[in-house]
């Protein structure tokens, strides 16, 4: 397996390969792990690492990036002499320095950057990544080569050394590479582009298989890539969640809380916030019940615009927390939040954050303020009643009326999604479905394509041809 980010990094993509080292050796299959290795986390947890196999070997690779070290140890050392300072000390030294200039500067090295490195910045993490992936087809002898990405650089990690030994690859896409844009992305200039293509044109071509989470996703790449893909290598498996669904038990308190979790500066939230003040003028009696608690990265401009609003009493923030703490918040929360990203971003149809699928195995009502992608589908798949749409404030207020209202009538196990509709995202079902990819069986359900729609974000840029028919000219 090859996975970048693995335990004790405990961001969101580190739980779907986690997943499957767990549930592997359960259906005959033993596993081995080429990470990185680094002391520099987007989200530390320690406590992961105790889920981890004690029979999974797990090597580590070092990133050989002089640029990025720097970087890192400039930011470390900045950090440290602000955490020294006083309060007074680190308003002047804020205050020394012109925020256009340094947003300017920022921008200026995120271009280069974009220029330089290809696929993305874990490019020098591929050669030292290769060479520890031969020393391992060496010694282990394995039947298959599985890469989850992002990173993108990971899945040439497993060309590079299958065309090196013979060993077939498969790929696990967790985002949507060169259909979707990120901020790195964005930054790249079009020759780059078409050089990413290019390289994702021949990944697919040589891969055994190639693993993509919803039908729209493999649809989409079906047509950008045509030539690259036949069906019967294209198997269809989501996010999913761990363990038995939660009993649902009524918690006690004074107020209806609402819990968010995750990253959520991109995420949209401005007519989440428009509703809340609407709901408190109209109707305060039901508002004065209601408690929203954001758990996460990315929270101060939440916190900024929901004091500007007057819903300091509503909305509140904590940074992030640990699986374990995550886990009991999740308990003690009578609904769960899911958002949706902005409809400025190529692609945002195809976004399902990992986190709805945890929300899943929490057995808690689901509120959703969603535009129409496919996290909203897989709300009407098991059947949560308390979805409502990202441009309706109407419909986000009618959502909080009806949650408030089963709350104080002790209802709210009626909102709750159907279990029997979610097992079908159990990891057990999911690693199943894994399987099958990595035997070279067909998929259980195979893809058939053209039996869904492109999203219309997508359609001026894939169109039904593809980007162009000849992948030279990508």
């Amino acid at each position: 397996m090859i996975a970048y980010a693995f335990p004790p990094e405990g961001k969101a993509g580190v739980y779907r390969p986690l997943r499957f080292v767990r549930h592997l050796p359960t259906m005959g299959w033993r596993t081995s792990v080429i990470s990185l290795d680094t002391e520099r986390y987007e989200r530390y947890d320690p406590g992961l690492l105790a889920l981890v196999p004690s029979e999974t070997e797990v090597v580590r690779v070092r990133d050989r990036d002089w640029w990025q070290a720097i970087q890192a140890r400039r930011e470390q050392q900045s950090q440290a002499r602000l955490s020294r300072a006083s309060g007074e000390c680190v308003a002047q030294l804020q205050g020394a320095y012109d925020p256009s200039v340094r947003s300017f500067l920022r921008n200026m090295v995120r271009i280069a950057e974009a220029w330089r490195y290809h696929p993305d910045m874990a490019m020098r993490w591929i050669r030292p990544a290769t060479e520890a992936t031969l020393e391992m087809c060496v010694r282990q002898r394995p039947n298959v080569i599985w890469a989850t990405g992002e990173p993108w650089s990971s899945f040439v990690v497993a060309q590079r050394a299958s065309q090196r030994t013979g060993v077939p690859y498969v790929l696990d896409f967790r985002d949507a590479w060169t259909l979707t844009q990120s901020e790195f992305e964005a930054r790249q200039p079009a020759w780059a582009q078409r050089r990413d293509r290019r390289t994702l044109y021949q990944l697919l071509q040589g891969a055994q298989a190639v693993i993509f989470r919803y039908a729209t996703e493999a649809e989409c790449y079906w047509r950008a890539y045509r030539g690259a893909l036949d069906a019967s290598r294209i198997h269809v498996i989501p996010n999913g969640y761990e363990g038995a669904i939660d009993e649902f038990a009524a918690c006690d308190g004074d107020k209806c809380v609402i819990l968010y979790t995750g990253t959520l500066s991109s995420y949209r939230y401005d007519t989440l916030l428009q509703s809340l003040h609407w709901l408190k003028k109209s109707d305060p009696v039901r508002a004065r019940r209601l408690r929203l608690l954001f758990v996460g990265e990315g929270m101060e401009a939440l916190a900024n615009e929901a004091s500007a609003l007057g819903l300091s009493d509503i909305i509140a923030t904590v940074g992030p927390a640990s699986y374990t703490e995550i886990a009991r918040l999740q308990r003690e929360a009578h609904a769960l939040l899911v958002l949706g990203r902005p409809p400025t971003m190529r692609g945002y149809e195809l976004f399902a954050g990992a986190k709805v699928f945890g929300y899943l195995q929490a057995g808690r009502p689901i509120v959703g303020v969603l535009p129409p992608d496919e996290t909203k589908k897989v709300l009407q798949r098991v059947g949560a009643p308390t979805v409502a749409d990202v441009d309706s404030p109407s419909e986000i207020v009618a959502v909080f009326q009806q949650l408030l209202d089963a709350w104080a009538g002790g209802t709210l196990a009626t909102f709750l999604p159907d279990r029997a509709a979610c097992a079908v995202y159990s990891a057990e079902q999911q690693t199943a479905a894994l399987v099958r990819a990595l035997e070279r069986e067909p998929a259980a359900e195979p893809f058939v394509p053209g039996s869904v729609e492109i999203p219309p974000s997508l359609r001026g840029e894939i169109g039904d041809g593809g980007w162009v028919s000849d992948h030279r000219r990508i």
